[in-house]
């Protein structure tokens, strides 16, 4: 899709986004107007001191949250709280894994719920599924659930649910922030193939291994976001 002057559309846009709360001392503005455009196939980190904003900015490019003012387009379309995974998905520092699903249940969760029943397939399902914990190095904890892994593990299913379904975008708020040193370039290596696949992917991260890998890196200064 092009914008009216021949460009490509970013498969993310956001504009004039602005997100406050009610302090004590009057309304605290955590961001101020933040104008960003990603493209598919690129990867751009976020950095910023902690309490800069990083994690509310990716809750609202995910619809997991709602902005003050401003908008945010995935693929032109707007996002919100109910939105598939295979258009965005998000890694949230929560992780939210389901605690009654095994990891392998949780990984192929986004697949079973795509609206195409021929992209249901069990067998390609599962094969995508191996693939991702193997790839990740957890293969072995498939059949676990959630509170029998690590804090790390369970990290890395999460971001394996998150592009089980090859998403359009994807947000990853500190992704390496759990992993022993041996895990982390696993991580990169997913990330770095979810762009290069073609997904528009925005990273939150204080990790500078992970901004090493990163096509672009913008700051979070003051509410706004700067190039770095």
């Amino acid at each position: 899709m092009a914008e009216p002057d021949g460009t490509a559309r970013p498969a993310l846009h956001v504009a004039g986004l602005r997100r406050w709360f009610r302090g004590a001392g009057g309304d605290v503005h955590v961001l101020r107007g933040l104008e960003l455009g990603v493209a598919a196939g690129e990867l751009v980190t976020v950095a910023g001191r902690s309490g800069s904003g990083k994690s509310s900015l990716l809750a609202l490019l995910g619809g997991l949250d709602a902005p003050d003012a401003g908008t945010v387009l995935c693929d032109g379309e707007p996002v919100g709280p109910v939105i598939p995974w295979h258009r965005c998905a998000v890694l949230p520092q929560s992780l939210g894994l389901a605690d009654e699903l095994t990891l392998a249940e949780n990984v192929a969760l986004p697949l079973r719920l795509r609206p195409d029943p021929r992209r249901r397939d069990a067998a390609a399902v599962a094969d995508r599924v191996r693939g991702l914990l193997a790839e990740l190095g957890i293969a072995e904890l498939a059949d676990r659930y959630p509170a029998e892994t690590s804090f790390g593990q369970r990290q890395r299913a999460a971001l394996a649910r998150a592009v089980a379904a090859r998403p359009r975008v994807l947000l990853a708020d500190e992704p390496t922030a759990h992993l022993d040193v041996g895990s982390v370039p696993a991580v990169l290596g997913l990330l770095r193939r979810c762009a290069d696949e073609g997904g528009a992917v925005v990273v939150a991260t204080h990790d500078e291994e992970v901004h090493r890998i990163a096509d672009r890196r913008v700051r979070l200064r003051e509410g706004r976001l700067v190039e770095s």
